[in-house]
Parts: structure tokens; sequence; C-alpha cells
């Protein structure tokens, strides 16, 4: 071996000892719980604003809330949190939550802080919460980190925290992998003995509402159709704007099949209303049945489907199993040609739409942007997106301008005409 060599496995065999000493050093800042700590504070600030030891929070289970004040979704995750954080508190090995502000001032702090029964971050400690935002990173709030008491490592956290608690409810603790492979067999056991009837029937309720009427339809006259279940509220602004397009391509599909004779497509409303009065003005813009307000299958339904934002549209086929979630994007894409939503029907329609893209220009200046746009497909620089134009979701092909992030469906392109496009030159 020469001397170049000697030095090079010397340098090697260092590097080496340094990752591995540093990867050591990580470890232990996870098992001594150092990573809520600064060089000059050991605690955490209770809901009193009393100071706990970090230390007390050996052997338990900690989830590492990132949240603001500012943000609504954090609030109404963080009751949904308070509630499931008394629950858990008193079962073995224990649980404890420590907040990790994202506010800008004091007061927002101190007064979001004041609805959690658990323990935080202080406000002050900026380097301690720029890095565990960064050691976990984090991308959205509201963000949930698990850390288990017998594995206080970075790479066996839970980073899904929000997901599963929403998912699962209270069913969720303790988190361990074995609980969750359990909940994940018997939601998986419940999809597969999906059925119409126990989706949208309880033990007091066999109907469904029809508006501007007092009629009510047997849940049990839709067996054999494909059902659309619509997720809205009309408090939710794009759900609002989302309705009368898909009542429009409902009473399209309809009228389709009414001249087949022989299939038959329905919508059921599942209102998250907050009260009557906003159900039943809502209500009375949809063609198609609902739910009655407040009904206890409406929570079943949001867990079964694990509905975290609305507007949703989720399509059950005939033997009312799921076809796809994705039925609100399949509609904004491909109007009344989505039913009857099937995996076989979505490879037909995509295959046309490539056909079709074939013959679109490469690249068009819009009205609605400065820039020029190019034609992207899902495989060259393209994607899931938020069409720019009409607000709502896009799948596949677009025009894009990649120096400001705009994108549109390629139906919603407004060309400019020849002598205008000169004004949308890149400066």
């Amino acid at each position: 071996m020469t001397q170049e060599e000697e030095v090079k496995e010397i340098v090697l065999v260092k590097s080496s000892k340094n990752i591995a000493a540093e990867e050591e050093d990580d470890d232990q800042e996870f098992k001594n719980l150092s990573i809520f700590a600064s060089k000059d504070r050991d605690f955490l600030l209770s809901p009193s604003g009393a100071q706990v030891k970090i230390s007390e929070l050996q052997g338990k289970v900690i989830g590492i809330y990132f949240s603001a004040n500012w943000y609504p979704p954090c609030h109404n995750f963080t009751q949904l949190l308070v509630n499931a954080y008394e629950e858990f508190k008193n079962h073995p090995p224990g649980f404890e939550v420590v907040f990790v502000s994202s506010d800008e001032d004091l007061d927002a702090f101190n007064s979001y802080r004041a609805c959690m029964p658990w323990l935080a971050i202080p406000f002050s400690d900026l380097n301690t919460k720029k890095n565990l935002n960064r050691r976990f990173d984090i991308e959205g709030i509201p963000s949930l980190i698990i850390l288990q008491p017998n594995n206080y490592k970075e790479d066996a956290a839970i980073r899904e925290g929000v997901e599963l608690l929403y998912r699962y409810g209270i069913q969720v603790f303790p988190f361990t992998e074995e609980r969750l492979q359990e909940l994940q067999e018997k939601e998986r056991e419940k999809h597969d003995n999906q059925t119409l009837m126990n989706l949208l029937t309880s033990q007091s309720r066999d109907f469904l509402l029809v508006q501007s009427t007092t009629k009510l339809v047997p849940v049990a006259s839709l067996m054999g159709k494909t059902v659309g279940l619509f997720f809205s509220a009309q408090s939710c602004s794009p759900g609002v704007k989302f309705t009368p397009k898909l009542a429009s391509i409902y009473q399209k599909i309809k009228q389709v099949l009414l001249e087949k004779g022989d299939e038959d497509f329905e919508i059921v409303f599942v209102s998250t209303d907050r009260d009557e009065l906003s159900f039943n003005s809502y209500l009375e813009t949809m063609p198609w049945l609902a739910l009655p307000f407040n009904d206890p299958t409406i929570k079943n339904l949001i867990k079964h489907f694990d509905v975290q934002w609305i507007p949703g549209l989720i399509i059950l086929g005939p033997d009312g199993k799921t076809v796809t979630k994705k039925g609100r994007n399949l509609v904004n894409l491909y109007q009344e040609n989505a039913y009857p939503f099937t995996e076989a029907r979505m490879a037909l329609l995509e295959k046309q739409l490539d056909e079709e893209a074939k013959s679109l220009p490469k690249s068009e200046y819009h009205a609605g942007h400065r820039h020029e746009l190019t034609l992207v497909s899902e495989g060259s620089g393209g994607g899931p997106y938020i069409c720019c134009d009409c607000d709502e979701q896009g799948l596949g092909w677009a025009y894009q301008c990649m120096e400001c992030g705009y994108e549109v469906h390629p139906k919603c392109m407004k060309p400019v005409e020849g002598g205008l496009q000169s004004t949308y030159q890149h400066s």
C-alpha cells in the first residue's frame, strides 16, 4: 500500500468514526430527551406556567405537536387531541404532549396554549423549536410526531400522528407497530365486508332524505346502483363552488343511463354542516339524496373512509364496495365521461387524453398569465396540481409555467390572440 493510499484509509476510518459518534450523540439526545432542552433550560412549561423537568417524560409515549393559533385546521385537530390526551394519559405506559409553537407572537402563543392540557416548549426558545422542525422535517401543520418509550430514536418516530388519530381515534393508543397492524387488519376486514346497507343505515334508520319534500327513500332502493357519497358543508366555499358542477354532471349521467335503461347512478349528501339551517339551505341546491342532519352514521363514514378534507366524493360500485375516493378529481377531469369511475374506465380516458394531447400546442400564451405556458404530462414535470384558473384539482396533462408555479387544465386554457402575445413576454 502506498503512502497516499494509507492516508486515504486513515481519513476514511476517522470519517466513519466521526459519523458513528454523531449518530451515537443523536441517539443519546433522544434517549435522555434533551432534544426538548437547551443549554440553559431542562424544563418544559405546564398549562399553569410551572416548570416541569424534561426527565419526568421518561417512560411515556410522547407526542410532539407542531401547531399554530393562526391556522384554523390546527384548532380543529387540537380539540380532537385534547379529548384523546385525557383518555390516553391514564393508560399505561402514559402519554404526554409537547407543544412546539409556530405562532408569531407571545400573545397568540399564550391564547392558543390556554386550551391545551399538556406541556410546551417556551415561546422564547427559538433555537429548540427550529431544531425540532428541522430534525423531523416538518413541512406543514398540524403535525404530530410520536416517540415510543422503549425507542426514543429519530428513525423510530411515527410521523403520521395527525392522520392516525383522525383515522382510528382513541383506539390507536399506544401507537405501537403491533397496534397499528391490528387496526389496519380490522380496517381491511371492514372494507372487505362493506355493503351499502351497513354503510348508510343504522338500527333506527333505513331511509334517506329528498330535498324539498317529506318523502323518505329506502336505502335498499340504491342497491345495485353506482353511488357517490358527497362530503361537504355550506361553510366550505370549495364545496359550494363544486356543487353546481356536480349537479349538472349528475343530471347528464342520469339522462344517459335512463336512455340505456340497465344501470343507475345516485349521490348521497353526507353533511358536515354545524347547524340544521345551513344543512337545509345547502340541500336545497342539490338534486340528490341526503343523510339526515347530524346523523350518527356521518361520523362513522368519515372515519371509515378516512375523510380529512371536504369537499370529497367517494364512489361505491353496484356491489357496495369502494371504487375510488377520488371522485371529485375525476369529475373535474372527465365530467360525465368519468362514469362509472372504474379503473378500466380511467385507463381508457387517460389513453384518450394522451391521444388528444398529441394535437395540443406544445406551448401557448394564456389570458390569465403573462408568461408562455408549456404543455407537460405527469411523466414530464406535471402531476397532481390545482388549476390556477378554475381552482379545481388536476392530474396528468397541464399547461405550466415553471418560473411562477402556475398550472392550468388544458380545457381551461384561454389562448391569447396573435398580436397580444408580445405583451406577455418574459421580463
